[in-house]
């Protein structure tokens, strides 16, 4: 009897332990998982963060990632900088160089869309009446821009001075939103707009504007990118993790919806799921969706030089107040280390 009671007592304290050894398996796991906030808008080019969110690719990696919306781009810089959101995904802008001359601290570390050469991104439009058929024709004239030192202010000033024309010679008209741009093109009360897509292939499907320059034609630009918060950039392991998933993302899009053969786009094999996956997570129609895919490296490699180049733009144009160098804000390393790890 004594036996016996001593070998269920072992067997329940055993049990008691297995319990517990169960239970804290459970919090650790849990605990493994990094909390990331991502900053981001409801754009096309988010389509690698939409990818993985939705496919899983963070949570792979033991991040618990979730999405922050934002309505504008300089609120996802500043909210990166001071630490609100881990990780921001948005344009590269002179707000976004003046915070850093001012102090603050953030790191550029992926491509989130870029101009490139042979992929329909931003143009120039003009009335679908207008007489004006190339950029050398718009000396004199009203372009229509979001906002002062915006990305849409620096790529029209980068593809006048490809053509011999500076900002000076035109008169630049801030009107604040893509739906301004297109309405006051519409009414022409501007002789020329900037737009991106897939807002270019409705204009001129809507039959109210042309296409007399596409920016990726004429010069490469990184438009816009993956930011990380100081914090989080020094915590390389999670950094290095995020990147690893975003990069999965990237070259699941680019197969799906970028990949050329003999010069010519042909869509992949998940290119409708990815078309799906963006609709879902912007609001937009799946045909408004395939008429503009943005174009981004496939590992979402940086051009980084680039960045010194717009850097050294706005500076010139006294749109950044203080000196700045790329290296200061550009950090390859971390997906470099991501790339090593995920492999081809």
């Amino acid at each position: 009897m004594k036996k016996r009671m001593i070998i269920t007592l072992i067997s329940v304290l055993l049990l008691a332990f297995g319990l517990a050894g169960c239970g804290k398996d459970i919090d650790d796991k849990s605990a493994e998982k990094t909390a990331v906030e991502i900053g981001l808008l409801k754009l096309t080019s988010s389509a690698p963060l939409f990818i993985a969110l939705e496919k899983g690719f963070f949570e792979d990696e033991g991040l618990d990632a979730k999405a922050k919306w934002f309505e504008a781009a300089q609120p996802i810089s500043v909210a990166t900088a001071g630490g609100d959101v881990q990780v921001g995904a948005t344009g590269i802008t002179a707000s976004l160089y003046n915070m850093v001359a001012s102090g603050e601290k953030l790191v550029i570390v992926a491509d989130k869309g870029r101009e490139q050469e042979g992929y329909s991104s931003s143009a120039l439009l003009v009335p679908n009446d207008s007489t004006v058929a190339t950029i050398k024709d718009l000396k004199g004239k009203k372009i229509g821009i979001t906002q002062t030192g915006s990305t849409y202010h620096y790529m029209v000033g980068r593809l006048l001075e490809v053509h011999g024309l500076t900002t000076d010679d035109v008169e630049l008209v801030p009107l604040n939103s893509i739906p301004g741009l297109m309405e006051t093109l519409e009414s022409k009360q501007v002789d020329a707009i900037l737009l991106n897509e897939p807002n270019v292939s409705r204009v001129v499907s809507e039959g109210y504007g042309k296409v007399i320059s596409h920016v990726g034609e004429e010069i490469e630009y990184q438009t816009s990118g993956i930011f990380f918060s100081k914090d989080f950039a020094a915590n390389t392991d999670a950094a290095t993790k995020f990147l690893k998933a975003y990069a999965k993302a990237t070259r699941y899009y680019y197969d799906a919806v970028l990949n050329k053969v003999d010069g010519e786009i042909v869509p992949g094999e998940n290119y409708e799921e990815v078309v799906k996956i963006i609709a879902k997570y912007t609001d937009q129609e799946e045909e408004l969706i395939k008429k503009g895919l943005p174009y981004m490296d496939r590992d979402g490699k940086l051009l980084a030089s680039d960045i010194q180049t717009q850097i050294d733009w706005y500076t010139k144009h006294k749109l950044i107040d203080g000196s700045i160098d790329s290296a200061e804000i550009v950090n390859e390393e971390l997906l470099d280390e991501a790339l090593k790890q995920l492999g081809k």
